[in-house]
């Protein structure tokens, strides 16, 4: 997923036309088409702007990440990062766009509830490779 794509799907998932997310970024309607075409991509300053209104990372809004938000994602690595099989198994999850929504839920538990999540689809994912 690319920069243009990211911004449009913003756009649309807060019911924003081209010309309201404009004047949210100081930015003209036709430069939102623009960016959501890839015929131009928007500044840094922007790009940031734009990750601090809708609370997301510029990985994500780059499509470098599925997970919105760096916090979730720093959360989850602390919760796991004394066990490699896990970090490993999390390093493979975070790519699955079908997971998104599940590893954003993890911002409200406790490092020992994200630790017992992935224990359990890594249990799940071995049970499965053995069939």
């Amino acid at each position: 997923m690319n920069l243009g794509y990211r911004i449009r799907q913003l756009r649309k998932e807060n019911n924003l036309t081209q010309e309201k997310f404009g004047k949210l970024f100081n930015i003209a309607k036709n430069t939102v088409s623009q960016y959501e075409n890839g015929i131009s991509t928007p500044d840094i300053q922007t790009q940031k702007k734009i990750c601090e209104y809708f609370n997301i990372s510029l990985d994500w809004l780059h499509g470098r990440t599925n997970i919105r938000n760096e916090e979730t994602v720093q959360n989850i690595k602390n919760a796991i990062d004394d066990n490699p099989e896990l970090l490993e198994l999390w390093n493979r999850l975070v790519q699955r766009e079908d997971l998104q929504y599940m590893f954003e839920q993890t911002k409200r538990l406790t490092p020992e509830s994200i630790r017992k999540i992935i224990e359990v689809i890594k249990l799940i994912e071995d049970e499965e490779s053995q069939e």
